[in-house]
């Protein structure tokens, strides 16, 4: 099976849209349970987020190691794979419901087997859909992403209500319904040479999860465990015949670019959502319902813009999308920054801003990284840049937590707002905006005169 295959995207992504919803939706779903689920088992809060945690960390990892794994295996048996593992361990979340060390397993089994979805379906789109059209594909991607992350907490608080917590591991058993009309899509593929080398990925998983621990625990061994190990990775990816992750793609400098600028600006804007509710909450004295309904437009908005946002990328180029988009965030988070003591309709206006603005560049983002690898690194370089996106995640909403939990921000730097409780979340908005825009130069310079309808020559992008 030649790489130059092009797929026929009208007939694909229907079944991409409804494998991604599903793996997308338990990032989320679980988090309106949290309280039901510490009283049950009798948590503290840093207790019950390891059923938030456990799985971003899995779903990161996994996404890395299946994108390594589709640069040499068929994408169709690693998508059922990733689906069957998914599945189990839903079931098993549900079996054990009782005991919740083992329910935490059963998170991690589901993270490890969901992350397949997303990081094959980017590999898919990177490989099969053709440059000219794939900013539309990488498009409605995010755009469902968005509406899967909106909608979790909502299917969740609906689910747990009339039934249980529980129930909610028995709904990725839908996920099986698209496969047999995926694999009929998708093209047959030999299998390429190359090896997976196992101890590179352990040692990458290991250190992502000891990087994890010590955010969240403050464990000091567990930074020095991330140093050790991040060290031995570096020094398994030059020293072994095939490593998991060859030390050329390092040297691509716009995909090396692409990467940090996604990490930093989805720790930004993750981030900034995770303080968001706890501001809403302490300034305005509104409650879960109330905070649920200001978000709804804004996530609702991001769905609609994320097609947008894929059609101007194939038409008038990446960097023009992501420049609207930056320019959109800064926007958004320097009206919230100044302003926020003002009413909550005012911070709900702005924040469509932002969710509009986080769509556009998500798109273009992910379109642009794609057109920088060549095809015998497009699996293991979108799997890393999924993996920058999902640890970004995880490590700004801990990192927010403790700047807020602190007393660093608490000076007032500027007129507005006017509530002493304001100063710390304005502050951290304006230090995020700052990132924000640091990030956006980083890509402008890097990826300026990219075309957007022609990938790269390998050697185009090297340093």
């Amino acid at each position: 099976m030649s790489d130059h295959f092009m797929m026929n995207p009208r007939r694909l992504v229907p079944w991409i849209v409804y494998l991604i919803f599903f793996a997308v939706l338990n990032e989320t779903m679980f988090n309106v349970s949290t309280p039901m689920i510490a009283h049950q088992f009798s948590l503290t809060a840093s207790g019950v987020s390891w059923m938030t945690t456990i799985f971003m960390v899995f779903f990161g990892i996994g996404s890395v190691i299946y994108g390594k794994l589709s640069d040499i295996y068929n994408l169709s048996s690693l998508i059922i794979i990733g689906v069957v593992v998914y599945v189990a361990g839903s079931l098993m979340g549900f079996a054990v419901r009782s005991s919740y060390p083992l329910v935490i397993t059963a998170r991690a089994i589901q993270g490890m087997g969901g992350s397949a979805i997303p990081a094959l379906i980017f590999v898919v789109a990177a490989r099969y859909i053709e440059p000219s059209h794939r900013g539309r594909v990488f498009g409605i991607i995010t755009s469902t992403v968005s509406l899967a992350i909106g909608f979790g907490p909502v299917i969740g608080g609906f689910v747990s209500a009339r039934l249980s917590w529980a129930y909610l591991f028995l709904i990725p058993i839908l996920v099986p319904i698209a496969l047999p009309f995926l694999a009929r899509e998708l093209p047959r593929e030999p299998r390429r040479q190359g090896s997976v080398d196992i101890i590179g990925a352990a040692l990458i998983a290991l250190d992502l999860g000891a990087l994890v621990v010590y955010l969240n625990f403050g464990w000091w061994y567990a930074l020095v465990a991330f140093v050790v190990l991040l060290g031995l990775f570096i020094l398994r990816i030059f020293t072994a015949a095939e490593p998991f992750i060859k030390p050329s793609l390092f040297r691509n400098a716009r995909f090396r670019s692409g990467v940090i600028v996604g990490f930093a600006l989805f720790f930004c804007v993750l981030g900034f959502l995770f303080l968001i509710p706890l501001m809403l909450n302490e300034i305005h004295g509104l409650n879960p319902s109330q905070i649920g309904l200001l978000l709804f437009p804004g996530a609702i908005s991001s769905v609609i813009f994320g097609p947008i946002a894929g059609k101007l990328a194939d038409s008038r180029g990446n960097s023009f999308v992501v420049a609207i988009g930056l320019a959109l965030l800064v926007v958004s988070l320097l009206a919230i920054s100044f302003l926020l003591s003002f009413s909550a309709f005012f911070i709900a206006g702005a924040l469509v801003l932002n969710y509009v603005g986080f769509s556009l560049f998500q798109t273009a983002m992910a379109n642009s990284v794609s057109l920088t690898l060549p095809a015998e690194d497009t699996g293991v370089g979108m799997g890393l840049f999924n993996l920058a996106g999902t640890m970004a995640g995880a490590i700004g909403t801990t990192v927010v937590g403790k700047l807020l939990a602190g007393n660093w921000l608490n000076a007032r730097l500027f007129a507005l707002p006017s509530v002493s409780k304001g100063f710390a979340y304005s502050n951290l908005i304006l230090v995020l905006s700052v990132i924000v825009i640091l990030g956006g130069a980083l890509y402008l310079r890097a990826y300026r005169g990219m075309a957007a309808a022609k990938p790269l020559e390998p050697d185009a992008s090297e340093a």
